[in-house]
C-alpha cells in the first residue's frame, strides 16, 4: 500500500485553494459591524433564509446530510432526497453519488424518481460528464417539481412537491445518535422513510420502488446480489490476498409485500436502467431469484393503496458491513509492530461485534423503534431551548462531523479521528491534538470516546521523556518520536485531562493517569520552558503546522491553563504541586505586562539566545530558507510568526480552560480586551478588497468572515504564519463562545450569523465546514456556544450544577456523563429536567451564589 504523505496532500489542498485578489486595509474604520451588515445587505438585497428553518428554493442547492454511526462511513441526503457521498469503505468518497434511487407511480400517472429537481451545479464539470453519467445515471428520469430540506439533528427530512400528482410526499433520512450510548450511535445503519398521502378525491393505487446497482462490487473479486427478507444484498467477497474486497450493503423493508428483483435485465449501454424503468413506468412488480454472476444491479416493490386523506409511510432500512481495510497511517516503533502482527490495517468496531451484515440488518430491524425513540429524545431536548436559531443551527450542523468520513473507531473500540476528510483520502491523521482541541461536543455527547483519546495521547503517543506525539497512529500503536510536539496540543491536553475528570468524576481514573501526565507537563516546561520563566519561548509547534519563536501570548495561555489544571489535579489528589503553582504566578504576570500591548496580547518574536539552534539549522515541517529568506531572517527574524499582530487565538488557552470548567486564569479585562480587539479588526463584513494568496474559497469576496490575524497597529511581516489571511469556523466559534463568556453577547453572535450565512446552502453545504478537508473537527468549537450563554456546568466531582447565564431566563440543553436534559433558569431560579439518565445534584450555583438544590 503506498503510505499517505501528509506534505503532499497539504500541498495538494494549497494547489486546489485557488487565489485571492485585492488589497488588506491596513485599519477599520470605527463602524459598527452592524451598520456594515446591514449596507451589504443593501448591496445585496436577495432574501435571507431564517437560521435554523427549512432550505428552499436557492438555498436548497448544495445540502449533504450525513446518515451513519461513528465510525461506520456514511452516505449522505441531499436536499433534493439523493443518495450519495456513498463512503462505507473506510475512506471518504465524497463524489460517489451511485445509481440508487426511490420512485413512485401511481396508477394512471407517469412516474416519478423521488426526488427533487437536479440542481444546477451538477450537470457540468461532473467526474462523469460526458461519459454517460456513471454517478448521474438517474438525473435525467422525471422527479418531482420543488424539493425543500429541513434539519432536526439527527433526523433529516424532504418535503417534495409536484402539483400534477394527487401526491403529498417527505422523506426521512436518519440513523441512532443517543448520548452516552456510543455502541448504538456507531451502527452501519441508516433508516429512509417515504411518506404518502392521498391529496386527491379518490383512491390511488401506488407502487413505491427502490433500486440500486451494484455499488459495493470490486474488481478482481466475486460480486453478487443476495437476499435478505424483503429486500436485497449488494456484496463484493474479499480474497485471501485483497480482504479489504469484502464488502456488503443491505437494502429492505419490514413490508410483507415486498416484491424483489434480484438481478437487473442484463445487457449492454443503458439495457439495465432502461429496462428498470420500462417496469416503473407499466406499473409492474418483477419478482427475480439471485443469479449466480454479473447481476448489475437490484429493485425492491411495495404495491399499496390510499383512501383520499389517507396516508402510509413505508420504513426503509440500511446495513452496511465491511470488515477489513487497507487503512494504515503513521510512523509505526517496530518493537510495537512485532506486539501487534494481527492488527496490520484497521478493522472498524463494529465488526467486533458483529460478524456478517446479515446479523448487523436482523439488530437493525427488531430495534429500529427504540434506537428511533431514543434518538428523537435526544432531538426534543437539544432544540426544547430558547437560545439564538443561529446557535442552535450551528451546533447541530456540526454533529454531522461525528457520523462523516473524519472519525473512525477502530476494532478495540477507541476513538480516531482525522482532521478532515478529502475528497477520496483522510484528511491529516491521527486524532491530532492540536486541532481536536478545539472540538468540544464529544467530551459532553460520548464522554467515554473522549476520554480514549486522552488514555492514547498519554500512553501510546507518549515515550518516558514525556514528548507526545500529536498523531496517533492506525492502527493505534506506540508511535515514533521523530517529530516536535505541539504546544497548544500537549498543553491542552493536560487541561482536557481536568475536564475529563470533571465529567466523569472518577478519581480513581485521575490517579491513574496522574503519572504520564506530570511527565508531559515535566517534559513542556523542560523544553519550553527551560529557563522557568513561566513562558513559552523556545519555538514551539502548533496548530498553524510552524513554529512560533519567542513567547507568545497564544501557547502561554496553553501554558496557564495547564499549570493551573495540574495543579487543582495535584492538590485534589494531595500531591505537592508548589513548584507549578509559582511557575503558573511567575507566567500570568509575564503574559499580562510583557506580551500586552494595552489592547490585546502580541507575541514577542525572539531566536537568538535560546536553547534551540537558530531557523535555519532547526528542524521544521516544510519552512526551508532559500537565500531570499535568508535576508528576510537577517531584517525580520523568522518566517511564519505573528508579532505584533492582533491573533484570533490569541488567548486561546483561555478558552479552553473556561471550558474545561477552570476560571478566568488571566485577569478577565484584559481577557475582554484581547477579544474586542478580535472583533474589531479581524471581522471583516465584506471581503473584497482582502487579499489572501493562501486558501481564499473558505471566505471570499462579498462574504463576511473572522481573520485568523491582522496587524492594526502595524508590524505586519513579509511572510507572517501561513494561513493568516484565512478563515476557519472553528476559529470563528471558539472567538464568538469566548466573547459571549465574557459578556459580549451581541459581538458573539455576529460573528455566528457572519459564518453561518456563508453556509446557508446556496455555494457550500450548511452541514459540512470544511477547512483542511470536508467535515472539519475544528467547527465543533461551535458546541462551546451552550456553555458560554448560559454558564451551564455540571461538575461530577463537586455533584453541583453551575449556571452563569449571559441571556436572562432560558431553556437550553444539557448532556453529561450520567444523563441528558434540559436546564431551565425562571425569575433566577435553576431546574433541571432529565430526559434521559439522572444527574445526582447536590448543589446548585447560579452566577456564583448557592441555590438549593
Amino acid at each position: 500500500m503506498k503510505r499517505p504523505n501528509r506534505r503532499r496532500d497539504f500541498l495538494k489542498n494549497i494547489a486546489l485553494g485557488g487565489l485571492g485578489a485585492g488589497l488588506a486595509p491596513l485599519t477599520l474604520h470605527a463602524e459598527s459591524h452592524r451598520t456594515e451588515r446591514e449596507q451589504t445587505k443593501k448591496e445585496n438585497p436577495s432574501p435571507q433564509r431564517r437560521y435554523n428553518s427549512a432550505y428552499t428554493g436557492a438555498f436548497n442547492n448544495m445540502i449533504a446530510f450525513p446518515v451513519g454511526g461513528i465510525g461506520t462511513g456514511m452516505f449522505c441526503m441531499e436536499g433534493t432526497g439523493a443518495i450519495s457521498h456513498m463512503s462505507v469503505r473506510h475512506v471518504p468518497e465524497i463524489y460517489h453519488e451511485p445509481a440508487m434511487f426511490a420512485a413512485i407511480k401511481i396508477k394512471g400517472h407517469a412516474p416519478r424518481v423521488l426526488e427533487g429537481k437536479v440542481p444546477d451545479w451538477k450537470k457540468f464539470g461532473q467526474h462523469d460528464s460526458g461519459l454517460g453519467g456513471r454517478g448521474g445515471a438517474t438525473w435525467g428520469l422525471p422527479r418531482f417539481a420543488a424539493a425543500e430540506f429541513e434539519a432536526r439533528f439527527p433526523f433529516g427530512k424532504v418535503s417534495m412537491k409536484d402539483e400534477s400528482l394527487p401526491l403529498s410526499v417527505s422523506m426521512q433520512a436518519w440513523n441512532p445518535f443517543i448520548p452516552n450510548d456510543e455502541n448504538h450511535s456507531g451502527l452501519p445503519v441508516g433508516g429512509l422513510e417515504y411518506t404518502f398521502k392521498n391529496t386527491g378525491s379518490s383512491a390511488q393505487e401506488l407502487i413505491f420502488s427502490y433500486h440500486s446497482r451494484n455499488f459495493m462490487q470490486q474488481q478482481g473479486a466475486a460480486n453478487s446480489i443476495g437476499a435478505i427478507s424483503n429486500g436485497f444484498i449488494l456484496s463484493s467477497a474479499g480474497t485471501q490476498q485483497a480482504p479489504s474486497k469484502e464488502g456488503h450493503f443491505a437494502i429492505f423493508t419490514n413490508e410483507g409485500a415486498t416484491v424483489v428483483d434480484h438481478c437487473w435485465f442484463r445487457g449492454a449501454w443503458f439495457d439495465p436502467l432502461s429496462m428498470v424503468w420500462n417496469t416503473i413506468s407499466d406499473g409492474q412488480l418483477r419478482n427475480t431469484p439471485p443469479v449466480n454472476a454479473d447481476a448489475p444491479g437490484a429493485s425492491l416493490y411495495v404495491p399499496f393503496t390510499l383512501a383520499p386523506g389517507q396516508q402510509k409511510t413505508i420504513r426503509l432500512m440500511m446495513a452496511w458491513y465491511v470488515p477489513h481495510s487497507t487503512l494504515r497511517v503513521g510512523e509505526f516503533d517496530e518493537q510495537a509492530e512485532a506486539d501487534h502482527t494481527d492488527a496490520r490495517y484497521y478493522r472498524p468496531w463494529y465488526s467486533n461485534r458483529f460478524d456478517s451484515v446479515q446479523n448487523i440488518a436482523d439488530y437493525w430491524k427488531k430495534n429500529y423503534e427504540t434506537l428511533q425513540q431514543k434518538s428523537l429524545l435526544f432531538q426534543k431536548a437539544f432544540y426544547n431551548s430558547t437560545l439564538p436559531p443561529e446557535v442552535l443551527e450551528a451546533i447541530a450542523a456540526n454533529l454531522t462531523i461525528l457520523k462523516s468520513t473524519t472519525v473512525m473507531r477502530p476494532y478495540e473500540g477507541r476513538f480516531w479521528a482525522w482532521e478532515g476528510s478529502g475528497d477520496s483520502w483522510g484528511s491529516c491523521h491521527g486524532s491530532c491534538t492540536h486541532v481536536w482541541n478545539y472540538a468540544q461536543a464529544v467530551p459532553h455527547l460520548f464522554p467515554v470516546l473522549e476520554r480514549s483519546l486522552r488514555e492514547t495521547e498519554f500512553n501510546e503517543d507518549q515515550n518516558e521523556a514525556g514528548h507526545q506525539v500529536f498523531r496517533a497512529n492506525m492502527p493505534i500503536t506506540k508511535v515514533k518520536h521523530t517529530f516536535h510536539s505541539a504546544a497548544d496540543g500537549q498543553l491542552g491536553g493536560i487541561m482536557k485531562v481536568y475536564r475529563e475528570w470533571r465529567i466523569m468524576g472518577d478519581d480513581q481514573w485521575l490517579q491513574t493517569m496522574y503519572p504520564a501526565v506530570k511527565k508531559s507537563l515535566d517534559y513542556c516546561i523542560k523544553t519550553w520552558d527551560p529557563r522557568k520563566k513561566g513562558v513559552i519561548e523556545e519555538p514551539h509547534h502548533n496548530t498553524y503546522d510552524i513554529e512560533f519563536w519567542g513567547a507568545t501570548g497564544m501557547c502561554t495561555s496553553f501554558y496557564l491553563g495547564a499549570l493551573h489544571a495540574f495543579t487543582e489535579m495535584s492538590e485534589h489528589l494531595q500531591q505537592d504541586a508548589a513548584a507549578y503553582k509559582d511557575l503558573y504566578n511567575k507566567g500570568r504576570q509575564q503574559l499580562e505586562t510583557e506580551l500586552y500591548n494595552g489592547e490585546f496580547f502580541i507575541q514577542k518574536i525572539q531566536w537568538t539566545g535560546l536553547n534551540a539552534p537558530d531557523p535555519v539549522k532547526a528542524q521544521s515541517f516544510s519552512t526551508g530558507y532559500s537565500p531570499e529568506a535568508l535576508e528576510l531572517l537577517k531584517k525580520e527574524g523568522p518566517k511564519y510568526q505573528y508579532g505584533t499582530g492582533c491573533l484570533s487565538d490569541g488567548v486561546l488557552g483561555a478558552w479552553i480552560a473556561r471550558v474545561c470548567g477552570l476560571d478566568n486564569i488571566m485577569d478577565a479585562g484584559k481577557i475582554k480586551s484581547h477579544l474586542n480587539a478580535v472583533h474589531k479588526y479581524n471581522l471583516r463584513q465584506d471581503l473584497s478588497a482582502h487579499a489572501n494568496p493562501q486558501r481564499p474559497t473558505y471566505a471570499l469576496g462579498k462574504e463576511g468572515g473572522l481573520l485568523l490575524c491582522s496587524w492594526p497597529k502595524g508590524g505586519k511581516l513579509s511572510l507572517p504564519f501561513v494561513y493568516s489571511n484565512e478563515v476557519w469556523t472553528g476559529i470563528e466559534y471558539q472567538v464568538a463562545s469566548h466573547l459571549i463568556f465574557m459578556g459580549e453577547v451581541e459581538k458573539g453572535l455576529d460573528i455566528v450569523r457572519t459564518c453561518r450565512d456563508r453556509y446557508n446552502g446556496k455555494v457550500r453545504n450548511p452541514f459540512n465546514e470544511y477547512e483542511c478537508g470536508h467535515w472539519y473537527a475544528r467547527a465543533m468549537s461551535s458546541y462551546g456556544l451552550l456553555q458560554a450563554l448560559t454558564g451551564v456546568r455540571y461538575d461530577a466531582v463537586e455533584r453541583t450544577l453551575y449556571v452563569d447565564s449571559k441571556v436572562g431566563d432560558f431553556t437550553s440543553f444539557l448532556s453529561t456523563e450520567s444523563g441528558f436534559g434540559n436546564v431551565s433558569q425562571k425569575n433566577g431560579k435553576v431546574r433541571f429536567n432529565a430526559v434521559s439518565g439522572k444527574l445526582d445534584i447536590k448543589r446548585i450555583v447560579v452566577s456564583g451564589k448557592e441555590q438549593t438544590a
